[in-house]
């Protein structure tokens, strides 16, 4: 899966990319201090320094605004990133194949090869939203991923449900990906919640 540091550095870059209402500024406001944040589109990015307990190692979360007008500049982020966590608002199934398309794309960039990747299904807690199951598979993630460790979390940025297994396995990406295991639907959040691993409030 290419070579990388068994060794997370002091500031590992990780992007979180998605379409605008995904709720990708709200589930990073949930993580790092653990409140409900009203939120609006974000124009640029927001960033945001998140501590793990192992090593004193820290994650540098770029959160980038979604808007259409924004994709573009996309790529100007791509460089040094670590790990990429595409926000999916599995609620809003109009939007699913809009989704499938930029995510299709991000993939394609030389900068972003072989860099693992956690899709985020969020809003589970909204009635009819898309699992994560259906989501592999209208997504074509086995074929789409096939290069690189990837893993679907289902997720609610409201009620903080799922972020932080999400986190944690980008973190366990990151660190040793030689060491997980090929099967990412397989995987059950319950069995991270056991490693020494784990992302801190402050």
């Amino acid at each position: 899966m290419g070579q990388r540091s068994s060794r997370l550095p002091g500031e590992t870059r990780v992007l979180i990319l998605g379409l605008d209402m995904a709720g990708k500024s709200t589930l990073l406001y949930k993580l790092k201090y653990n409140e409900a944040v009203l939120t609006v589109p974000t124009v640029g990015f927001n960033v945001e320094m998140m501590e793990t307990e192992r090593r004193a190692s820290s994650l540098t979360v770029w959160d980038v605004g979604g808007q259409r007008e924004m994709r573009p500049h996309w790529e100007q982020y791509f460089q040094d990133t670590a790990g990429l966590v595409f926000v999916v608002d599995c609620a809003d199934r109009t939007r699913l194949g809009e989704a499938q398309r930029e995510f299709e794309r991000v993939l394609k960039s030389e900068h972003l090869q072989r860099v693992p990747v956690v899709i985020l299904a969020n809003k589970q807690d909204v009635p009819g939203a898309v699992g994560a199951v259906e989501l592999t598979q209208r997504f074509g993630l086995r074929r789409a991923c096939g290069d690189r460790h990837w893993f679907v979390q289902p997720c609610s940025a409201r009620s903080g449900a799922g972020l932080q297994d999400g986190f944690r396995r980008m973190v366990q990406f990151i660190k040793a990906p030689s060491l997980l295991t090929d099967n990412p639907i397989a995987d059950t959040v319950s069995s991270l919640r056991s490693t020494a691993i784990s992302l801190k409030h402050r």
